[in-house]
């Protein structure tokens, strides 16, 4: 079996939110219509997610589980959409994942079964169990919020103001969101030589 790598932190960006900057990059220089532009930036979005996968595994020789459930997800959703000529399943996607991310996180507190600490294995060495446990609240917290903003904003605005809010709204707060969290893991025993590189989930 390949061994591990560990991911610089510009791969991991490239990783986690490249494919969402080619989706925003696609649809900002597309020409034509609207339904036009959802088809080229959707087509963009999966080639991307299945590069992310590619760039992963050369790079880490490991595909996070996370990373796969996203990508499985951009191919479904990113599917029906071009099949059904309907921007609306590539806009409900992320309220499908958000909300599976917190229906299961919240299982995982609620069982206490350390779920997030599964999918994420050794990325936050020396985090206890309570610091698991409190991370996995805020995380899923955090998911069942994006669920709600994503519906309501999908149903007010533009196709290409709700593109604009995946990737320079969701992104941005999601990264901050994480740092806010740094000071919570480091007072639960998180041992990490750069505590600023703390994983955060993939962005979908």
């Amino acid at each position: 079996m390949a061994e591990k790598q560990a991911a610089s932190p510009g791969v991991r960006m490239l990783i986690d939110y490249g494919p969402l900057a080619v989706f925003f990059g696609v649809n900002a220089i597309a020409q034509g219509p609207v339904l036009a532009r959802v088809f080229a930036a959707t087509v963009a979005f999966m080639v991307a997610m299945a590069a992310a996968i590619a760039l992963s595994w050369w790079k880490t020789r490991h595909v996070s589980p996370m990373l796969w459930i996203t990508a499985a997800f951009v191919l479904l959703f990113g599917g029906l959409t071009l099949y059904f000529h309907d921007q609306t399943f590539i806009q409900i996607k992320p309220t499908i994942i958000y909300t599976m991310f917190a229906v299961v996180l919240g299982y995982g507190v609620i069982a206490d079964k350390p779920l997030l600490q599964m999918l994420l294995e050794q990325a936050y060495p020396g985090l206890s169990a309570r610091g698991w446990r409190l991370l996995t609240i805020n995380w899923a917290l955090f998911f069942l919020a994006a669920a709600v903003v994503n519906e309501v904003v999908r149903h007010f605005v533009s196709w290409d103001q709700w593109v604009f809010f995946k990737t320079w709204i969701m992104i941005p707060v999601t990264l901050v969101f994480a740092m806010l969290n740094i000071p919570l893991l480091l007072k639960h025993g998180l041992q990490l030589e750069k505590p600023e590189e703390a994983p955060i989930p993939p962005q979908e």
